[in-house]
């Protein structure tokens, strides 16, 4: 009883502190939805992109979904993770009758509130500046599809948390982020890639996130590969988190 009381606490405090931080709060929920104008805005509603079904404003308004997801649950986690160790706060942690999964989670659930408003941001502003338009169901399965595949981003900013000192992880969590978001084909799309970049896009998680929207899109199933790379991904930044996790604790 006592350990779920102290995680639903951690998990309010955490909560609060994201909420309060306006800086955060700008460039995970409003700043996808200005880049999403910034490259859709003037953009054709009709003219398709070579090798999709999809308009430049629909295929870009998964991107930026992905993209605000992406950067509420890695940028947030793996900053404020790695600053908390230095500080003694995660030692402190430790003392009381909070488990370990307790203090991830809360991280976790902080970063998807605020990954949840950006996406729904981004869809708002598609469908009103660019006239973007979907069926209901579809609305609903983006949302909860870019929502869930968060978790996997989620967990590889806890696992950078853990690796890096609070002086390195901003520069580290910068070239990750920045890496997934360009070879990922967040801010353009993969077709217009040479071919041998191409081929290593497929691989690379954040692909394989945006695809899964996208196939939504296009009322199709998504490919098995995706699904796959994002299987695999989740259990090695998962896997590497806990591990780093307990590697951290013995230091203590």
């Amino acid at each position: 009883m006592l350990t779920t009381r102290a995680s639903w606490g951690l998990i309010k405090l955490e909560l609060t502190r994201a909420l309060r931080n306006r800086k955060f709060l700008f460039f995970s929920v409003l700043y996808p939805s200005l880049l999403f104008l910034l490259i859709a805005g003037s953009a054709s509603t009709t003219e398709r992109i070579d090798g999709t079904g999809l308009t430049l404003p629909t295929y870009m308004m998964v991107s930026m979904a992905s993209f605000g997801a992406l950067t509420a649950v890695l940028t947030g986690n793996s900053e404020r993770i790695a600053k908390e160790r230095e500080s003694g706060w995660v030692r402190q942690l430790r003392l009381t009758t909070l488990p370990g999964r307790g203090y991830v989670l809360a991280k976790t659930a902080s970063a998807a509130v605020v990954s949840l408003p950006s996406i729904v941001i981004v869809f708002v502003v598609a469908a009103l500046v660019k006239d973007v338009r979907l069926d209901a169901w579809q609305w609903l399965a983006l949302t909860g599809a870019i929502w869930a595949g968060s978790l996997v981003f989620a967990a590889l900013g806890v696992a950078i948390g853990y690796l890096v000192s609070g002086d390195a992880v901003r520069p580290v969590t910068m070239i990750v982020y920045f890496g997934l978001s360009m070879l990922g084909g967040l801010w353009m799309p993969t077709t217009t890639f040479p071919q041998w970049l191409q081929d290593i896009a497929r691989w690379v998680p954040t692909h394989a996130y945006a695809s899964l929207g996208r196939a939504i899109e296009e009322s199709r199933a998504p490919h098995t590969t995706d699904l796959l790379v994002l299987a695999v991904s989740f259990a090695l930044f998962a896997g590497g988190a806990a591990w780093l996790y307990r590697k951290d604790t013995l230091k203590a």
